[in-house]
């Protein structure tokens, strides 16, 4: 079975909890969630792909949660070099800081396959999610496979510390179908927190869909083409244990929904779901969700949906 959908990136998370607490070697890096996301979104017969560089001291007994729920390993491959590790210190206000513990240009090359690399593990990729560092996006694979007809749905890891030029941003856009920030990250990329004039600065530098994730208050999408978007309050879930690639899994089912459906309420009901779940453990659920759970939650969401369109901004 070739595999369509694909995330690339592995890192170890050392994760630091407001209250002091710490889960040390948690499967992370945004690959190992989003394809998460894509697999829980995919139909049947829909393969989904993990593809990382990692080092002989990988513990790839922490692969069994994507094992579990059918996401081809093959890309997982050892090299000789370390396998990326960071520090994730969370706050109580929901803010996050990344310190890498391997050396950066270390772990990029563990992270960062060129296209070419993506095509001898995965040839028949249709989606391809990758998150970026917003001040030095690895854009050249992703504009490689988007020219040969390949989704490409692009999330920054962080806001930028300073506002980007507009060029910056443009390549960015013009190098995805999906942008997909959080609120914070958005106002930091387009340098304004007025919705209507962020989307429309967002539609001017060549974006396409724009997905916002709105944490607690749930998510927004655009089709900045046609000035339509929707939005859907939070999928219902546990206590919330661990924050961290909940974005993740929301990007990885709403690349494969709106490629399978074209519909932007489909996949962001999907998208919010998987999000949902990647919540109520320290990293990825040991197995598939029960499809009445799942089926329970999308009619919640669903249910919250509101249509939306540019022009009733204020």
């Amino acid at each position: 079975m070739s595999v369509r959908y694909l995330a690339p990136g592995i890192i170890l998370d050392d994760i630091v909890f407001p209250d002091g607490r710490t889960r040390m070697g948690t499967l992370g890096g945004g690959g190992a969630q989003a394809t998460w996301g894509m697999a829980l979104a995919a139909e049947s017969g829909d393969q989904v792909g993990m593809l990382a560089g990692v080092g002989r001291d990988f513990p790839f007994e922490a692969l069994a949660p994507l094992a579990a729920m059918g996401i081809d390993l093959t890309g997982v491959h050892v090299t000789d070099l370390p396998t990326p590790r960071a520090w994730q210190i969370l706050e109580a206000d929901g803010r996050r800081t990344h310190v890498w513990r391997v050396d950066q240009s270390t772990s990029d090359h563990q992270t960062h396959p060129d296209a070419a690399t993506i095509l001898r593990f995965y040839p028949a990729v249709q989606v391809l999610h990758w998150g970026i560092h917003p001040e030095a996006p690895y854009l050249a694979p992703c504009q490689a496979l988007r020219e040969q007809g390949v989704l490409v749905s692009l999330e920054p890891f962080k806001a930028p510390e300073q506002p980007p030029a507009e060029e910056e941003v443009a390549l960015i856009l013009a190098a995805s179908d999906i942008y997909s920030p959080n609120w914070p990250e958005a106002i930091a990329l387009f340098g304004t927190d007025h919705r209507r004039t962020l989307l429309e600065r967002a539609r001017a530098l060549g974006g396409h869909i724009l997905a916002l994730r709105l944490g607690a208050a749930g998510a927004e999408v655009w089709d900045l083409h046609t000035g339509e978007g929707v939005a859907v309050p939070p999928a219902p879930s546990g206590p919330v244990v661990d924050p961290v690639g909940a974005g993740d899994a929301f990007c990885g089912a709403f690349a494969v929904t709106w490629h399978r459906t074209a519909d932007l309420a489909e996949a962001v009901v999907s998208a919010a779901v998987a999000a949902s779940y990647m919540l109520e453990q320290v990293g990825l659920p040991p197995s598939r969700p029960p499809l009445a759970d799942q089926q329970a939650r999308n009619r919640a969401v669903r249910a919250g949906l509101q249509r939306l369109t540019l022009s009733q901004l204020a």
